[in-house]
């Protein structure tokens, strides 16, 4: 993970002396209440979940210092609020203090675990010695388990969606997936993936695939598979950059599914990352006189980098140089780092819960599709990163009309005018959902916006099956030339609907995408014939 504190560091900081003393003087009430409490035998459970069994309610030393701990954490955190530095310092020092808090908790030591005391006790050591397996087993794969990986297989019991390949290139492979319905309508639709992940997040398991939903409901789909580059690789692909990603993987799909379907234009989902790279090409089309997407939609995608979450503690000058000069004209960003870095975003969850399941305590992680997804990470090539890393977190310069040129081609993302779907999460921590909804300053075109509830994963991937969580709508999208409300009053404007807007973008999706007509027989065409079934080979690739 690299270091999030400034170039600048060490920062002289200071607190008002008035805060200061007011923060003692909670902390001193506070530590005489839980004190008092603990000496009458009447100290109560904390609410942390961490705390909450019965092990820890009956051994009062234990609570006793979940209490301290988090009195303490609190206070930590009142001092950082306090500190009279800039935010952009203060949010550092958030996220570095986060690291410590969620490293030191008691939870995290056998010597002050009561659970996992009890556990050793009653399985005669046999939880240790699994958890010490556990161990070993990771450090073998260089990561922490986060699920049970034997329980799924890519093409076995995650992506799984009938279809075939029909092009490859060395950036991408393409599939088209096969009819469900006898009609579908005359529109295909492209998906364009991040490419910081593997595409099946798309296509988890039948239940959850949006993949599988999009076909049922009679569109004809395409999917973007891009490459995982290995350092083993002699291609030349780790000099990869934004430019071959937006002319020789998405403007190159985007080419092959209109030969395919004989359409002059297509529709396009991008998610993510694969939003920024979907309207970077289709502004570089744009430039070179094409027009190529009849609608466009974007789940969860930054075009406006000005607010970009926790995100911005890694982002300043000197972490662009660094990575320019140790990638930046070839070598590999890895998805070790990578995860490693999204991970960190959310330890508490994302780590340490695993310490204390899998080595601590001995268990076996539970077998869970998104999390056996979130795993198999892939590899960047070094230029696309680095490109990427300050042309958008760092300068962000997509959104300013000409200042980026790909091969020669001023990009103006405000010169993209189709219809638009926006989606936004509203507890996503890596695209915050006022970013996402910024994408409505930029486009030009009827525009509408939906923000679904969790985060940045189980927001996007909620099926209407579940009949979860909500999402929030306005019955007019926002009109051409019309400037959007601000995101606040946007969302008190809403309306809150029960379960998936999935439903809400097919209806908005049909009306883009012309008429019905009978399903293709078979897939591809003479020119672009079928090269392999899905899901292909380039998702099996798995990082080193």
């Amino acid at each position: 993970m690299s270091n999030p504190l400034p170039k600048e560091w060490p920062v002289p900081v200071s607190i008002a002396p008035e805060k200061l003393a007011e923060i003692q003087a909670e902390f001193a009430r506070e530590w005489l209440r839980i004190a008092e409490s603990a000496n009458q035998g009447e100290l109560a459970p904390p609410t942390d979940r961490r705390f909450g069994s019965a092990a820890w309610a009956a051994n009062p030393a234990a609570l006793l210092a979940a209490h301290t701990y988090l009195l303490s954490a609190k206070t930590m955190n009142q001092m950082v609020d306090a500190l009279e530095v800039s935010e952009p310092v203060r949010n550092r020092l958030r996220f570095s203090t986060m690291q410590w808090i969620e490293a030191v908790s008691p939870t995290n030591f056998m010597a002050t675990n009561p659970d996992v005391q009890q556990a050793l006790i009653q399985s005669d050591g046999q939880s240790l010695r699994k958890g010490m397996e556990n161990l070993f087993q990771d450090l073998q794969k260089g990561r922490l388990s986060q699920t049970d990986e034997t329980k799924f297989a890519i093409g076995e019991n995650v992506a799984v969606t009938p279809g075939s390949v029909v092009y490859q290139n060395e950036l991408m492979q393409l599939i088209q997936y096969a009819p469900a319905t006898d009609q579908v309508r005359k529109v295909p639709l492209l998906l364009v993936p991040p490419c910081i992940n593997k595409y099946y997040i798309l296509d988890l398991q039948p239940q959850n695939s949006f993949v599988r939903y999009a076909v049922e409901q009679g569109y004809t789909v395409f999917l973007v598979s891009w490459r995982n580059p290995l350092d083993t690789d002699r291609d030349g692909i780790d000099k990869a950059t934004w430019a071959d990603y937006l002319q020789h993987g998405v403007l190159q799909a985007i080419d092959v599914v209109c030969a395919v379907s004989r359409q002059k234009q297509i529709n396009a989902l991008g998610f993510c990352v694969g939003g920024t790279l979907l309207a970077s090409a289709l502004a570089l089309a744009h430039a070179q006189g094409k027009d190529p997407v009849s609608s466009l939609t974007l789940l969860t995608t930054l075009l406006d980098f000005e607010d970009t979450g926790v995100l911005d503690v890694f982002v300043d000058e000197l972490q662009a140089r660094m990575r320019e000069t140790q990638i930046g004209n070839g070598g590999l960003m890895t998805a070790r780092e990578l995860g490693t870095t999204f991970s960190f975003l959310r330890p508490g969850e994302l780590v340490w819960n695993y310490v204390v399941g899998n080595y601590l305590k001995g268990e076996a992680p539970p077998a869970f599709d998104l999390l056996y997804w979130n795993a198999d990470g892939t590899n960047l090539p070094g230029p696309f990163f680095t490109w990427y890393f300050r042309n958008t977190y760092l300068e962000n310069n997509l959104k300013v009309p000409g200042r980026v040129h790909i091969d020669g081609h001023p990009l103006n993302l405000g010169t993209l005018a189709m219809p638009s779907y926006i989606y936004g999460s509203r507890d996503d921590h890596i695209v915050p959902w006022r970013s996402a909804y910024a994408s409505s300053n930029i486009l030009q075109g009827p525009l509408r916006f939906v923000l679904g509830a969790s985060g940045h994963i189980a927001g996007v991937i909620n099926p209407p099956a579940k009949k979860r969580r909500c999402y929030w709508t306005h019955d007019a999208s926002t009109q051409p030339g019309v400037a959007a409300v601000n995101p606040d009053s946007w969302l008190h404007g809403a309306t809150e609907h029960p379960g998936s807007w999935w439903p809400d973008w097919s209806a908005w999706l049909a009306t883009h995408s012309g008429d019905l007509v009978r399903a293709p027989a078979k897939p591809g065409n003479t020119r672009y014939t079928p090269i392999e079934d899905a899901p292909g080979s380039y998702v099996k690739l798995r990082a080193q």
